[in-house]
Parts: structure tokens; C-alpha cells; sequence
């Protein structure tokens, strides 16, 4: 989850447009670089930048085979920062991903001590493919890590170094082996992206790509100090007092128990197919997303639609329907679809 703390003492974007013009120019140049390699998926690369830019984390979801892990792998390498993969498994254990104490002996003195040997969690961009093949005890050992940027190893708390971005990956097809995430850690991711099937044309430009001996080598396109720099700029986008209202009620309105007016009419029938609402993490996190949107396309103040473009990547994950919202197929992106239509903006 992000960092929750106001934007006092951060940099204000209106005091700098020469690094929010840099950052829609590196936007621009990501999506051409990155298409070099990856087809389609511009809804995606950008909800990974919005992200990254608000120091969230995010789980993508979708089939094996649609260039989940390419799509990480190559971001890093344009992002220039250090890119850890690890493969989840239902025999990894805590100490494969965190790093262990190990025994070192000196060859000179033949004297033995413990040393700390970092695992893959040390890094800058930590690509967790499919998650839900860890147990629980390794899952909670990286969910420390996403929540308080730390690991602990016996007695001792190593900080990790900034930034660090992790991107999941979840295969929602096969279910076998696997443990399902529970749903306080699915709230500490910021995003939930769906990865779908490309489009016929894009397919065909996919094979042509990837079926012959070209050997793509990618560019870096912003360097971790303006990675930085970026992360500490969204968050002194300035945010009017009604828009936040507006964040605040449409989470809200997800929630059954609800009596708020933005709630009555189409969201409160909506009610008898949720289970439970989102928490106020995800008010926080679609200011925050908004606030990234707005840079990116380069406003310095976040509006209504900015909140509205973010919803279903912030809420799909925080919702949970019931039975009755299975017997009648109502979907999670339908729920938050009508209740985007139907919560109000504040007058």
C-alpha cells in the first residue's frame, strides 16, 4: 500500500513544470520504447506507472502466455532500476526470498561468525510471479516488506532501498496447488490490473516480433533519481477539499452498511450483491492515483475524472460479492461501473 502521509513538505508540481514535462515526455518515450517489445497493453503500462509514481505496488492478473512477466521485466529496464525476479512455488520459504544468516569462517584465523546474506527481496523492481504458489508463512514474509519497506531476519531489521515497487503476478485460470491471497494483503496492493487477451491485429504483430532473430536491447529512459524525484512531486499535486469528498463517497457507497445519501437508489441496490465494501485504503489510494494521473497528463491539480479513471484498478480487489452476486453473474467491475455512474460529484 502507499505511503499515507499529506503532501507537507513535498515538492508542489505547479513549482516545477520542467519535471512534470519531463515525465510526460519519458511517459511518451516509455510507450514507444516499450512497444518495441511488448504489443498492445498501454492500459496496463500505465497503471504500472501510476503505481510505481504513487509508491504503490500492483498484481497483475491474467492467463499465462500475454507477456506479464516481459511487461515488468522490461519497465525495469527503462526505469534503470536493480530487477529481481522470484518464481513462487509451494516449497519457497521465507529465508529463499528475504536472505539468511550464514557461517562464514575466516580463512586466516579459522574464527567463525554470522553473516547476513541478502535474498532477491533487496532490490529496486521485485517481479513476484504467480503469488498465489507461496504459502502463507512466505507470503506474509513479503507482505512485510511491500507494508513497511523492512524485513526482519532473527533479531535483526534490515530497511530496504527506496524505491521499491513490487508487481504480482496471479494466474486466475488454473487454482490448483495454489493459495489464495488473503484479503488483507490484497489490500496492501494499490492496484489490481487485469492483463487480457490482445486483439487479432496485435496478435499478429506479436508473432511477427517474436518468431524471428531480432535482438531488441531497450534504453533507459529515466534514472532512479528521477524516479525519486517523481514520487516525491505527485505527492505535492494539490487536491480541492470536494474532490477528496468525492473519493471518500464513492468508497463509501461500496460499503452495504452505508446510510450516506450518495448511497440510496442504484448503488443501494447494488448493496444485496456486495458482501463488504472497500476500507479507507482505497480513498487513499485513489487520491493518490489521481494525483499521478494528473501529472502524467500533465495538469497540476487532480479533477473528478482523474478519481473516476482510477476506480476499478483501486477497488477490484477490495470488494467482495456474495452468492447472490455469483447466481446472477454480477461481475466486481460491473458493481464499481454503476457505482461511478451513480455516486454523485459534490456541488
Amino acid at each position: 500500500m502507499p505511503e499515507t502521509n499529506d503532501s507537507m513538505g513535498q515538492p508542489a508540481a505547479g513549482d516545477h513544470p520542467e519535471i512534470v514535462a519531463r515525465l510526460q515526455q519519458a511517459r511518451t518515450q516509455l510507450k514507444q520504447e516499450i512497444g518495441r517489445v511488448v504489443i498492445g497493453q498501454e492500459k496496463v503500462i500505465d497503471s504500472l506507472l501510476i503505481a510505481m509514481l504513487c509508491r504503490g505496488h500492483a498484481l497483475m492478473i491474467g492467463v499465462p502466455g500475454l507477456g506479464k512477466t516481459l511487461i515488468a521485466r522490461s519497465l525495469a529496464k527503462m526505469l534503470d532500476m536493480q530487477y529481481s525476479r522470484i518464481q513462487f512455488t509451494p516449497d519457497l520459504m521465507p529465508s529463499d526470498i528475504t536472505g539468511s544468516d550464514i557461517i562464514e569462517e575466516d580463512p586466516e584465523t579459522g574464527r567463525r561468525q554470522l553473516e547476513f546474506f541478502r535474498g532477491p527481496l533487496f532490490t529496486n523492481f521485485l517481479l513476484a510471479d504467480e503469488i498465489n504458489r507461496a504459502p502463507p508463512k512466505t507470503q506474509a514474509a513479503l507482505l512485510q516488506a511491500m507494508q513497511e519497506r523492512e524485513i526482519s531476519v532473527g533479531r535483526e531489521t534490515y530497511h530496504l532501498p527506496p524505491p521499491f515497487f513490487v508487481v504480482a503476478t496471479q494466474n486466475p485460470v488454473e487454482q490448483e496447488g495454489t493459495y489464495p491471497l488473503p484479503e488483507a494483503q490484497l489490500d496492501r496492493f494499490m492496484f489490481n490490473i487485469p492483463v487480457v487477451y490482445p486483439s487479432k491485429q496485435e496478435e499478429v504483430e506479436i508473432v511477427k516480433a517474436t518468431t524471428g532473430d531480432a535482438d531488441v536491447q531497450l534504453q533507459s529512459i529515466l534514472s532512479l533519481d528521477e524516479v525519486l524525484q517523481l514520487q516525491s512531486l505527485v505527492r505535492g499535486v494539490p487536491v480541492a477539499n470536494h474532490v477528496i469528498q468525492y473519493a471518500v463517497d464513492l468508497v463509501d457507497a461500496s460499503r452495504p452498511t452505508s446510510q450516506a445519501p450518495a448511497s440510496k437508489g442504484t448503488a443501494s441496490e447494488l448493496h444485496r450483491y456486495i458482501r463488504y465494501g472497500a476500507s479507507p485504503r482505497a480513498s487513499q489510494c485513489l487520491v493518490l492515483g489521481g494525483k499521478a494521473r494528473a501529472i502524467l497528463l500533465g495538469r497540476y491539480h487532480v479533477d473528478f475524472e482523474d478519481i473516476r479513471a482510477v476506480a476499478a484498478p483501486v477497488m477490484r480487489h477490495r470488494l467482495a460479492l456474495n452468492f447472490q452476486a455469483r447466481t446472477e453473474n454480477i461481475t466486481v467491475d460491473h458493481v464499481i461501473t454503476q457505482l461511478v455512474k451513480t455516486v454523485p460529484t459534490p456541488s
